[in-house]
């Protein structure tokens, strides 16, 4: 793994107290793991910013390891192949997104669900085979054991792909997984059209689902429907136009991080419809046991996806075209400050990528 990004040098009571703003100091290319058999070392050209990075940041769920260097949508270029490598080449494009290691013994690593495998480590704030404290994408290089590299695909430009590798592939599986990919169409909710939300509205239009976005925010509704195809646009704090949908959906994918409650998202669902929990809000939802009893109806959850899947994502992607839409943030330290601050207020279409190598989107 590579990189300086370094968190304000105070005590470590200083950097928690109140969730801190973090200070980036600098980004480098010291390579803090040499490229080893199963490895390969890529130059990151783009780096997306997920709302993760800022939780990590501010130590939000108390298990950062400080230094952090956020970073799980790292695109670039292979530079460098170990000796037992298979299936990727120097000049490659390829990303890495969340995963950095799992056990590859137990059966979610054999059946390509490694991000279920107990032993699982990510690609910062994880711990790799070797010890070593694994240090994310907002630096120069990566160096990743090949096994958790997917390829990008060339009609995809490497900026907007990024994003895909956390953002895409979160909201990709449950779809895949209630088998949205290849069906007849059906009526799908999307609830939250940020940086997840407006990717599963991406997804659910090149399936050929009917999109229904359900929204705290009626500014959103004409970019919705105009922009991104969106079929139908709820308001959630309207009880009127929330029961005028009753019963109306086959399935709802939940992107919402902030706290709220499930009853009503439940009660849009057909008898036997499903809800799957996508976001991570800080706190317990609430979940009214009526709507689930009432319609024999089922929530779960869902995280990222094995890389297996992540690959089929990604040639679904360049099949189809989609990518995430993103604003491109300079490799500086005030201008990721200022991101990271837009990001802590969602205040960003929709998805942050920072051009570590300030080279053309062409790539």
């Amino acid at each position: 793994m590579s990189g300086k990004w370094i968190q304000d040098s105070g005590s470590k009571k200083r950097k928690i107290q109140k969730r801190k703003e973090l200070v980036i100091q600098s980004i480098a290319g010291s390579m803090d793991r040499e490229n080893g058999e199963n490895d390969v070392t890529i130059e990151i050209l783009y780096c997306g910013m997920c709302h993760t990075d800022l939780h990590y940041a501010r130590n939000d769920w108390g298990i950062t390891m400080y230094p952090v260097v956020p970073g799980h949508e790292i695109a670039g270029v292979i530079t460098k192949v170990g000796s037992e490598v298979k299936g990727f080449k120097i000049g490659d494009r390829v990303g890495v997104g969340c995963l950095a290691a799992s056990c590859l013994k137990c059966d979610y690593c054999k059946e390509s669900q490694e991000n279920y495998c107990d032993q699982v480590q990510f690609s910062y704030n994880g711990i790799f085979w070797d010890g070593s404290i694994t240090y994310g994408g907002y630096s120069n290089f990566y160096v990743s054991d090949y096994r958790y590299v997917v390829h990008i695909p060339e009609s995809l430009p490497m900026d907007a792909a990024a994003p895909l590798l956390c953002a895409g592939i979160t909201v990709f599986c449950p779809m895949k997984d209630n088998n949205l990919v290849n069906s007849a169409p059906k009526k799908i909710g999307v609830v939250g059209l940020g940086g997840l939300g407006h990717v599963a509205v991406k997804f659910g239009k090149a399936f050929g689902h009917h999109i229904t976005v359900i929204s705290t925010s009626p500014s959103k509704e004409k970019e919705a429907k105009e922009r991104l195809g969106v079929d139908d646009f709820l308001i959630s704090t309207d009880p009127q136009q929330m029961q005028s949908r009753k019963r109306s959906m086959d399935f709802i994918i939940d992107t919402v991080s902030a706290q709220h409650s499930l009853g009503p998202i439940l009660e849009l669902l057909k008898v036997n419809g499903t809800l799957v929990i996508v976001g991570a809000p800080e706190k317990p939802m609430d979940l009214p046991s009526f709507p689930l009893i009432f319609g024999k109806r089922v929530v779960k959850g869902s995280m990222i996806g094995g890389v297996k899947e992540t690959q089929e994502m990604m040639e679904l992607c360049g099949k189809h075209n989609i990518t995430c839409d993103i604003e491109t943030v300079k490799a500086e330290p005030d201008s990721i400050n200022q991101a990271l601050h837009r990001l802590s207020k969602n205040d960003v279409k929709y998805r942050f990528v920072i051009d570590i190598a300030g080279k053309s989107s062409s790539l």
